[in-house]
């Protein structure tokens, strides 16, 4: 039995449309299909259309189509919570790229008005997706790692001038609405808020702008306190050629997991030595990777965890469900961005 068309529109199409499109033809067999495309210069409408092979069109156009059920925001994170509003107006389900906005304000009135309007609102924070950070996440839930005491990332991520100066709007307050924490570190900002089950109740920081001519940070380190005492640290830079793997830890007092990039390189529970109960981690075995530790181009990010999602937001449609991570949960990575660049001394105003 073949599944009902449900119309997925992308409004955007720079780098990350392109992951958006893959993700969505990944879902075909749920009926997911795209069938338009956004963007503000009609000029370049037809050369767009051909790329994506769907009609490329005005928001306003794009927001009348009785056939988009779904509006992907690929836009600057600046236009999120506009464009969302609008969407929701129009009576169309909203699937926004991260951050969900760049504050706390605007995170919440997209809330209320998908809430007022009866569609649906998620974010692509893809991470949670990951296989391997699942397998983290169950292990963590079923105690296997007694009481968390300790998690730290590590971000060396690469982005040279030229990345900025490609899009006016990168690493402004206005439009992208911080750095490398608002626009890289943000994913795992919500891992370890994931993780750890809770958000922070007190938070340390340093931010500076080393190497890049922007307006926002190009390095930060943070400590996160959470309720229970535990503590986290979070290391993020676009200033390490040519670019790393993160590095994510987790300590308990019965186990320790040690992941770089999409590998785990240490594991040891109290069910045993590998994320499989029983099995040695296998460093040479990773899990499909999202992180974009380089310089990022169209297509290069894989679009395996953005399916996922994409496969989940289509199921809760079907089920009458909240998506797995829905806009109460993408607001909570913003309101810890916010609460690191408070602590950093780098709000603007």
């Amino acid at each position: 039995m073949t599944a009902a068309p449900i119309g997925f529109a992308i409004l955007g199409t720079g780098i990350i449309a392109e992951t958006h499109r893959q993700a969505i033809a990944m879902n075909a067999d749920l009926g997911a299909r795209l069938v338009a495309v956004g963007h503000y210069d009609p000029s370049r409408f037809a050369e767009i259309g051909r790329r994506f092979g769907v009609p490329c069109l005005s928001e306003a156009e794009l927001l009348k189509r009785a056939d988009v059920d779904v509006v992907c925001l690929a836009t600057p994170s600046g236009q999120h919570a506009e464009q969302a509003i609008a969407a929701a107006e129009a009576g169309k389900h909203v699937l926004v790229e991260k951050p969900l906005a760049l504050g706390l304000a605007d995170a919440d009135a997209m809330i209320a008005a998908c809430d007022t309007a009866g569609v649906r609102l998620g974010v692509l924070l893809q991470q949670r997706a990951e296989s391997l950070f699942r397998q983290v996440y169950q292990a963590i839930r079923a105690g296997d790692l007694g009481d968390i005491t300790m998690a730290s990332v590590c971000m060396p991520y690469h982005r040279p001038q030229a990345y900025y100066d490609q899009s006016a709007w990168r690493g402004t307050w206005e439009q992208d609405g911080g750095g490398v924490l608002m626009n890289q570190g943000i994913h795992f900002v919500d891992l370890v808020l994931w993780l750890m089950g809770a958000d922070p109740v007190h938070i340390t920081a340093r931010a500076a702008t080393l190497q890049r001519q922007i307006e926002t940070e190009d390095t930060v380190v943070a400590t996160l306190e959470f309720q229970n005492g535990a503590l986290a640290t979070l290391a993020a830079t676009t200033t390490a050629p040519p670019g790393f793997r993160q590095r994510v830890e987790v300590y308990g007092t019965a186990g320790v997991i040690q992941l770089e990039g999409d590998a785990a390189v240490h594991w040891e529970t109290a069910r045993g030595t590998g994320p499989d109960s029983g099995q040695s981690a296998n460093p040479a075995a990773p899990a499909a990777a999202t992180a974009t530790p380089a310089f990022p181009t169209a297509g290069s990010q894989s679009p395996v965890a953005h399916a996922a999602l994409i496969r989940d937001f289509v199921e809760a449609l079907r089920d009458g469900r909240p998506p797995a991570v829905d806009g109460r949960e993408g607001r909570r990575s913003v309101a810890a961005v916010l609460g690191i660049y408070e602590a950093a001394g780098l709000l603007p105003r």
